[in-house]
């Protein structure tokens, strides 16, 4: 069985592997399309947080289901899955408590523990959603949509608030998808004029604003608010400095959410940026089961378009040779996916 794992950053190593063991309770599934993300250059590169080496990575994946344990009754054999790749250990308080993507315990397939960068893999069946309506491809992109949808859902956006979302990167995007169907204004922010044209001419994105560093970013992003400051704000770059402006781009009583990741410690004015503002200050970590069923609904029905999203295609024989070329910036790209094998 073909595997490419990370040995150390910057280095891949091709492996001929034994099939999979399965544990009680594991389906096992031959992986169809991976779909790599800031979380997998994060690691290839290195600079991401809870990654060891040697890993194989890919937490993106649609596969399909090979065998079954006994007494799993929501799939069937040679069905379409999507993957939740959020192993938890159902029974910390977070799992009891029905916040299991944030279990004391947790491991992400590709992160914490070897994902899916390969021909067949061994998951709990209780991870996996039927997506047999959906190309491979749309079922690859689930989990993406799955984290915007929960960090919209944490900043209770409502209908006719102003969000505005920080990074237009794939998580940045996926949020902007949910703040439109919560019936909100997006205002989508980067620092890079060639990303905001793409989501303008390719992803419809209607209010975009240029990020420069100065007071004028807070007077572009009040004046594309349908208010006088948008009253959530989404941080999806992982950059301290973003994370920081984020208090000062929200409105007095306003909601901040974080669901970008950073190595680096957050400081900030108490008086001005949070206390006198009554700022409500947010975490956002991967997303609930709900998420997955909603977002497969959405697709298969229309309402949810990926079809602009896939910027990049790969076989599995590219990584070794074109992963840098490919996410080393630029180049228009968004979303890669990774045909396997």
């Amino acid at each position: 069985m073909d595997t490419l794992r990370l040995e150390k950053p910057r280095e891949w190593k091709r492996l001929d592997v034994a099939e999979p063991e399965p544990q009680p309770g594991d389906a096992v599934v031959r992986v169809l399309k991976v779909g790599v993300c800031g979380t997998d250059v994060g690691g290839y590169l290195g600079k991401f947080p809870f990654f060891k080496y040697p890993r194989i990575p890919g937490h993106e994946l649609a596969v399909e289901v090979l065998s079954l344990p006994e007494g799993v009754e929501h799939i069937e054999v040679g069905d379409l899955c999507a993957v939740e790749p959020y192993i938890n250990c159902q029974t910390c308080q977070s799992c009891r408590q029905g916040t299991p993507n944030c279990c004391e315990n947790h491991k992400t397939l590709g992160v914490m523990c070897d994902g899916g960068l390969t021909e067949q893999i061994a998951v709990p069946a209780r991870r996996l959603h039927r997506a047999n309506g959906l190309e491979p491809e749309q079922a690859a992109l689930v989990e993406t949509l799955a984290v915007g949808c929960h960090a919209v859902d944490r900043g209770m956006v409502a209908a006719g608030e102003s969000a505005l979302i920080l990074g237009a990167g794939p998580i940045g995007l996926a949020a902007y998808e949910f703040v439109k169907l919560a019936g909100a204004t997006p205002i989508v922010a980067d620092i890079s004029g060639e990303r905001l044209e793409f989501v303008r001419e390719k992803l419809g994105v209607e209010r975009t604003i240029l990020i420069t560093g100065g007071d004028e970013d807070v007077t572009a992003i009040n004046n594309a608010s349908t208010d006088d400051r948008p009253q959530v704000v989404i941080d999806a770059t992982g950059h301290a400095g973003s994370m920081v402006r984020a208090m000062e781009f929200v409105a007095f009583g306003g909601r901040v959410v974080y669901v970008g990741i950073t190595h680096g410690e957050l400081r900030f004015p108490h008086p001005d940026y949070f206390h006198r503002r009554e700022i409500t200050l947010l975490a956002s970590r991967n997303a609930l089961s709900r998420d997955f069923t909603r977002i497969i609904r959405l697709i298969a029905a229309g309402e949810l378009s990926t079809d602009p999203w896939i910027t990049h295609r790969l076989t599995f024989d590219d990584i070794e040779t074109r992963f840098d070329e490919t996410f080393s910036g630029g180049g228009g790209l968004i979303k890669a996916i990774v045909s396997v094998p």
